[in-house]
């Protein structure tokens, strides 16, 4: 796991107040885009190094994957 990978890892712990402010956070401090931040987030997600560097929140962001996905395949049937 790269060092950018830990910095989006601790960057992904924090609590975000109001709309808008993250995605202008993950610009200012990350360099990337909303879109390619969650991306990498999610990627991370499914890789070992990442679970055992963090794993109070991998866990907690696998959870919250997990519940998206199931929600989305009960509205779809």
């Amino acid at each position: 796991m790269t060092d950018d990978d830990k910095a989006l890892l601790d960057f992904a712990e924090k609590w975000w107040r109001q709309a808008g402010a993250q995605h202008d956070a993950i610009d200012r401090e990350l360099g990337l885009t909303p879109t390619r931040y969650f991306q990498r987030l999610n990627a991370l997600l499914d890789d070992p190094e990442a679970l055992a560097y963090s794993p109070q929140l991998v866990r907690r962001l696998q959870r919250i994957r997990s519940q998206r996905e199931a929600g989305r395949r009960a509205r779809r049937a």
